[in-house]
């Protein structure tokens, strides 16, 4: 079979047609948290900007009744344990999913972002810092950038055209601060310069990060 071979999407998924009627729509994908679902992300998908074509899909785990993850994570030591080839198994369905998306619904392939909280904005840096030619942005809110993924960083010169927005409440409880900061950091280091806010708040989206996120959905060109 060939590698260029687009098959029907493996993961499911919720859309909400773009608002403004283009013949190419922007492409906005959200990714949930760990013991969450599509549908809890697709709750606040009328609020995102009217031009994207917004597609919230379902982690590959089932975890029970409407609980799915992206991989397993143990939090038993206090800091993340995660399932490594899980999370690479699902970075790599993530990119399986983008491509395949395209027999079932019609947007630019070279305006696809992704909007992800927790484990969903950690999967969001894995897959964009690893396959820029592909995401040409990532809002990651309440997420942590995976020491397992730094290997596979693509180069700051394929890196350069990325666009990052990153949010995190400075009382999160489950994904402490200092991994946004820690993230920040690393992304200076590679050029990027993403577009960070704070929050006096836990491991939520809140109002103000929703708000914050959508301004700068509207201002990425």
């Amino acid at each position: 079979m060939s590698n260029s071979t687009i098959e029907k999407p493996q993961l499911h998924y919720l859309v909400r047609n773009p608002k403004i009627k283009t013949e190419k729509p922007p492409l906005l994908i959200l990714l949930h948290g760990v013991g969450s679902n599509d549908a809890n992300m697709f709750s606040f998908a009328d609020s995102l900007p009217d031009k994207f074509l917004v597609v919230s899909a379902r982690g590959p785990l089932t975890f029970g009744p409407g609980s799915y993850a992206w991989f397993q994570v143990d939090f038993s030591t206090g800091r993340p344990v995660i399932n490594e080839n899980q999370a690479e198994a699902a970075r790599k369905t993530i990119l399986k999913f983008i491509k395949d998306l395209k027999s079932e619904q019609n947007f630019d392939e070279n305006e696809v972002y992704l909007l992800g909280f927790s484990q969903g904005g950690i999967m969001s840096y894995s897959v964009a810092l690893t396959e820029p030619e592909k995401i040409k942005g990532i809002a990651v809110m309440s997420g942590r950038l995976l020491p397992e993924v730094k290997p596979l960083v693509a180069s700051p010169e394929r890196l350069k055209k990325l666009q990052i927005f990153i949010s995190h409440g400075k009382e999160d409880q489950v994904l402490h601060y200092p991994f946004a900061t820690d993230a920040v950091s690393y992304l200076d280091s590679l050029g990027l310069h993403p577009d960070f806010h704070t929050y006096h708040d836990n491991h939520t989206i809140n109002p103000d990060m929703l708000h914050d996120a959508v301004q700068w959905l509207n201002s990425v060109q």
